[in-house]
């Protein structure tokens, strides 16, 4: 028989606040976290704004012991967040054996900051030294893998079960999420932690993003206006960087050790679009699977969705696709639901938005809110949705569809629900 997963504790480290409470004070008062960009110089770059984690330190936030001499600005957040999610479960290593707890993590595949690669040219260039790479130790490697921040969530534990770095671009954390579910439901872990983290504003990621043509070049000077999912005037998203972090237990554990649960794991689907790289298919195909294999799994029906977490990019295609794909799923109850997107707020957060979005869902359920989708100033009639304008919307939340789509064409759907004791 499968097993009961519940969510007892959340981190998050996001343009909208350095802990979960001020995250969610944000998401609830529809306040935007884009502004201008500080982590390179954008003099002649025609996207100079994004969703910037601000004045986070983790020595502040984290115990030295943990170990954080590898990690880069991705991994703070992660690591972060992390702790926090610990914290909030009330969640130590004596409470399970190391080969029952693993953590399951999205993110990106770092690699070194090309800037670094150009210096280290410059010099061998003109001293034609072969001993440029010298002043910097064979470990720095070790920062760019994708695994370093996770190692370091594990070691918090003392963790010897599963571990999972999941790399699947926007839906990475929704992918590692539900995997976590798994692994727990089918008994191979008693406890994982499972989220993404991301930070991908850089001037290389800028600069190819926009290039692709997939950011808003239309807001530098007002930037709190530029990410406008579903709305008539959108012109492309805003990258985001951020760590989101959950427990998720086997229920009758959390039970006995006494824990607070704040939501229960219910289902997970993916899916893939075989479409295009970039786009997401018009008729909403791929996106249609994720949400029903996950509302399937979770073993109700699309009537019993009161929520979606949108994937709600800002960019034309994918709101039409995804607004296609829900009105395939749910067909006239579609205009009933409630729908919108955090990236309106905190801008894209790549491989950490999925978990900003189960975190959106999970803080509905909790609060009786949904956040709103921000800058709703024209409306696209096309579309037709509730997308729950500028305003956070008082709601009796039980089910919550969470959905992420990325590029390559890869999807995931997760359900989040209300904890039932008699489910």
């Amino acid at each position: 028989m499968n097993r009961r997963v519940v969510v007892t504790g959340v981190g998050a480290v996001t343009p909208l606040g350095n802990d979960a409470p001020s995250t969610w004070q944000g998401l609830a008062e529809g306040r935007s976290g884009v502004g201008p960009l500080t982590t390179f110089d954008t003099t002649g770059f025609e996207v100079t704004i994004a969703g910037e984690v601000k004045d986070f330190r983790l020595s502040d936030a984290v115990p030295d012991s943990v170990g954080l001499r590898h990690l880069l600005r991705a991994g703070t957040f992660g690591v972060g967040a992390a702790w926090e999610a610990l914290c909030d479960a009330g969640v130590g290593k004596e409470k399970y054996d190391g080969a029952d707890m693993g953590v399951a993590m999205g993110a990106c595949v770092d690699r070194p900051e090309l800037q670094w690669l150009v210096d280290v040219g410059a010099l061998r260039d003109k001293t034609g030294r072969d001993d440029a790479f010298i002043p910097y130790s064979p470990s720095d490697a070790l920062a760019y893998s994708q695994n370093i921040a996770a190692a370091a969530m594990a070691r918090m534990l003392d963790a010897t079960g599963p571990m999972m770095g999941l790399s699947t671009a926007c839906s990475a954390s929704g992918h590692s999420i539900g995997e976590a579910f798994r692994t727990v439901q089918e008994g191979d872990a008693a406890l994982m932690l499972a989220g993404g983290y991301d930070s991908l504003t850089t001037w290389l990621d800028v600069l190819c993003f926009g290039l692709l043509g997939a950011l808003t070049k239309e807001y530098n000077d007002d930037p709190q206006r530029a990410s406008r999912p579903f709305d008539g005037k959108r012109s492309g998203f805003v990258l985001g960087e951020g760590g989101v972090v959950f427990v998720l237990e086997e229920l009758e554990g959390a039970r006995a050790r006494g824990a607070r649960i704040l939501a229960e794991v219910l289902g997970y689907a993916t899916s893939l679009n075989a479409w295009r790289m970039t786009d997401s298919p018009p008729d909403g195909s791929g996106a249609i699977e994720s949400m029903q294999g996950a509302i399937a799994d979770a073993g109700l029906e699309p009537a019993d969705i009161d929520y979606i977490v949108a994937h709600g990019t800002s960019t034309e295609g994918n709101d039409q696709s995804e607004t296609a794909a829900i009105k395939k799923v749910f067909g006239d109850d579609a205009e009933r639901l409630v729908i919108s997107s955090p990236k309106s707020m905190a801008g894209h957060l790549t491989a950490a938005s999925a978990a900003l979005s189960t975190f959106t869902a999970i803080g509905a359920i909790n609060h009786g809110l949904v956040p709103p989708t921000i800058n709703q100033e024209t409306t696209d009639h096309r579309l037709g949705l509730d997308f729950v304008p500028n305003t956070a919307r008082e709601r009796d939340v039980r089910h919550a569809l969470v959905n992420a789509f990325a590029f390559g064409g890869t999807n995931s759907g997760l359900v989040v629900g209300r904890y039932e004791e008699d489910r």
